[in-house]
């Protein structure tokens, strides 16, 4: 099974329509592995096409996510048998719930900016706003609707583009699969699962971005804002255990002027966008994977892993001709500002990168085990929600876009690194199956670890 870096950005295939999910071999996704067949294609256009029909954005009303649509596309690109795709669904779909009857009268008043926003916020208006977007889209192209509504920089189109950084990432990460695999339908449910969530971050990312603009300051790293985040005692305790949310509750209550002044420190010119880009994703990578506390098990947590699974959509906007320069650059600073912010939420724990350079792989020895084909193999048939597939695919795919910048002395994830943290990510979910014990939930806390088991002594 070879991986492959696909770099092909084909128009939405003739079957893909707003209301219709098609899906072919010719356009596998960002990252994806070779032989992908149709029957899998067929075989997964019918599953998001149920999904897309018959369940909500939300599994419940406390807006916990449904996964389906990134963990059917994740599969489908690292080559999985239409028979895994089918149990992967099958499993993941026994616990959706239906989607609220359309109300045709909110329809009409979406159409309206004024009234646009009077049903923002509420999941009970997530199928109104996915047919209004779907119509939207029907008529004039996704292209044109996102363009509109999430990137024209008026006061509506800001306020969408919070709300795509809302809900640890989850509506960025869908919008970017919809552009990935030229589906419409599914760019439609991103513009509707973003309109649902909240836009409580809007001051920090519109006021930090107001300071990069006003400084003249040429832009620090981020690993260099990582180091000073950790070193504030200020910004890296800010957020306390008890926090219900640790950005809102915490960082942004506690250190918010300390966390503008990190933020607005990181910028990117028209033309650093691919460099940005690689390093936005290394350090991702370097701060997720390095968060570990021996002897405690590698774990990866929750939080920053969705920082890490976002982090391969943004090559895939770089490709996309219809963003202009300068809403991909700010695209990818609102990305690095956010990760900077979730940093800091979780205690800002040191990255450890002696943990991912002496790692032992589980299956070490097994012929092929320890290899990105090996690594997949497992991980498609992994029973969970997706997020560890994405964690592996975004890696593998992280891996390929450093190659050509791992010169730059500052990039920290560097050479065999990367396939060390592939096998650390599936060892770290070998053998959970739902529950709390699959990842580590804000990994700078040592209350985070008290229920993770040590490791066996040959690992010590």
């Amino acid at each position: 099974m070879a991986s492959s870096f696909s770099r092909s950005r084909l128009a939405p295939g003739t079957g893909a329509t707003a209301s219709r999910i098609y899906l072919t071999r010719t356009r596998p996704g960002e990252y994806s592995v070779g032989g992908i067949s149709e029957e899998s294609a067929r075989t997964a256009s019918r599953l998001l096409q149920e999904n897309h029909e018959k369940h909500h954005i939300f599994f419940n009303k406390s807006g916990f996510h449904n996964h389906i649509v990134h963990h059917i596309l994740t599969l489908f690109a690292l080559g999985a048998s239409p028979e895994i795709l089918q149990s992967q669904y099958d499993r993941n779909a026994s616990y959706q719930r239906a989607p609220e009857p359309v109300d045709d009268a909110v329809i009409q008043d979406l159409q309206d900016a004024t009234k646009f926003k009077q049903y923002l916020r509420n999941e009970r208006y997530y199928h109104d706003y996915l047919v209004f977007f779907q119509q939207e889209i029907g008529a004039r192209g996704y292209e044109d609707v996102v363009n509109e509504y999430v990137f024209a920089g008026d006061e509506r189109a800001d306020d969408m583009l919070v709300r795509m950084f809302s809900g640890f990432l989850h509506p960025i990460i869908h919008l970017g699969f919809g552009i990935e695999f030229g589906q419409p339908a599914i760019v439609a449910e991103a513009l509707a699962q973003a309109a649902a969530h909240d836009s409580w971050m809007a001051p920090f990312f519109l006021e930090s971005e107001k300071m990069a603009h006003a400084s003249t300051t040429p832009s620090k790293t981020l690993f260099e804002l990582l180091d000073a985040i950790r070193a504030s005692r200020k910004l890296s305790t800010a957020a306390h255990w008890d926090d219900g949310n640790k950005i809102r509750d915490g960082i942004l209550v506690r250190a918010k002027d300390e966390m503008l002044q990190y933020a607005s420190q990181w910028s990117v010119r028209p033309d650093e966008l691919d460099a940005k880009t690689a390093e936005m994703t290394n350090a991702a990578v370097y701060f997720t994977g390095g968060a570990q506390h021996p002897p405690k098990r590698v774990k990866f947590d929750f939080y920053y892993m969705h920082c890490v699974n976002c982090s391969i959509f943004f090559s895939v906007f770089l490709q996309e001709p219809w963003i202009s320069p300068a809403n991909k650059i700010r695209l990818l600073e609102w990305k690095a500002r956010n990760d900077l912010a979730m940093y800091a939420s979780r205690r800002s724990p040191e990255p450890l990168m002696d943990e991912i350079v002496n790692y032992i792989p589980l299956e070490k020895g097994q012929k092929g085990a320890e290899s990105w084909n090996g690594i997949i193999d497992r991980v498609i048939n992994h029973p969970d929600d997706g997020h560890a597939a994405k964690l592996i695919r975004a890696l593998a795919h992280a891996e390929q876009i450093c190659q050509v910048a791992e010169k730059r002395e500052e990039f920290r994830v560097k050479g065999e690194m990367w396939l060390q943290l592939g096998n650390m990510a599936i060892d770290s979910v070998a053998g959970s199956e739902g529950g709390d014990n699959i990842w580590v939930r804000s990994a700078g806390f040592d209350e985070a670890w008290e229920k993770v088991e040590e490791r066996p002594r040959a690992q010590l």
